[in-house]
């Protein structure tokens, strides 16, 4: 029975370890929240409090794993936590787990485009920001080691969507001038997409976009959401928020995912609200 590490098994990990677990995997969790431990204690699979940013905690708690996924986050943190997290993150659990297979979750804001054309794993990545630098610097040391990096594009599932927190809240803006394509993903699609890039029998040092099938304009999210819920249209006006994912503007393919067999549960923004993220805000 193939043994995996969860390392971060926070929103995104917590889908992925339960998925493993239900396909017959040996699954361990580390989170670096002892609380985070604790109410995951209940869980059919061991979690542990591991702060993978500390090489002294992965040696202590570093066991015999077949296949090790990287998906620990910075809880929005700067560009020092990502360093922590992201980069000595990942070299201590190369260095201290070197047989595992590796896959690293990485994210599509490393590709800066703005032109509103389709990127794919070879498009050009000269992010601006220093967190996505830093993201490539530690997608560098996995492939190097013969790794695999997941790009994940914006997340959201139950009690989770950007999007769909602003419009409710009125914060939302319409920018016609600075309108751009979003893409998101949901997290069991993330989940279904990393356990088919570890249940590979080969592993190779590649990079795959997750992503959903359809990128779709932020204008036209909220025009859904407007008629789906008959709510008023958000002000115009120029938006002045500052976005996590910078001021990129690009449609992410997922066409090399899709070869391998992958076909996510929710394809489209429409679908995701209506099956399984709206009930969870209202």
């Amino acid at each position: 029975m193939p043994r995996v590490l969860i390392a971060g098994c926070g929103y995104v990990g917590q889908a992925a370890a339960d998925l493993f677990h239900a396909a017959g995997w040996t699954v361990e969790g580390w989170t670096r929240s002892a609380e985070s431990a604790a109410r995951l204690s209940t869980k059919p699979y061991a979690v542990r409090e591991v702060d993978i940013s500390q090489h002294a905690q992965v040696a202590q708690h570093a066991g015999m794993f077949d296949a090790v996924i990287h998906c620990a986050s910075s809880s929005g943190g700067d560009s020092e936590m990502y360093r922590q997290v992201y980069l000595d993150g990942a070299r201590n659990l190369l260095e201290i787990l070197p047989k595992s297979k590796t896959l690293f979750t990485s994210s599509t804001s490393v590709y800066a485009q703005r032109d509103g054309l389709w990127v794919t794993e070879e498009s050009e990545t000269k992010p601006i920001r220093e967190t996505s630098r830093l993201l490539l610097e530690a997608e560098r040391a996995v492939l190097g080691r013969g790794g695999t990096v997941a790009r994940l594009a914006g997340i959201y599932g139950p009690g989770r969507s950007a999007l769909l927190s602003k419009f409710l809240a009125e914060t939302a803006i319409l920018d016609p001038e600075n309108d751009r394509f979003v893409n998101q993903v949901h997290r069991h699609d993330i989940a279904s997409a990393l356990f088919i890039l570890l249940s590979r029998e080969t592993e190779d040092a590649k990079i795959y976009n997750v992503v959903d099938d359809q990128p779709i304009l932020q204008s036209e999210c909220y025009h859904w959401l407007v008629q789906r819920l008959n709510r008023p249209l958000p002000p115009i006006g120029r938006s002045t928020q500052q976005r996590k994912r910078g001021d990129s503007n690009k449609r992410v393919s997922n066409a090399q995912l899709h070869s391998l067999g992958w076909t996510p549960q929710y394809p489209t923004f429409a679908e995701a609200m209506e099956k399984s993220i709206l009930a969870s805000f209202l």
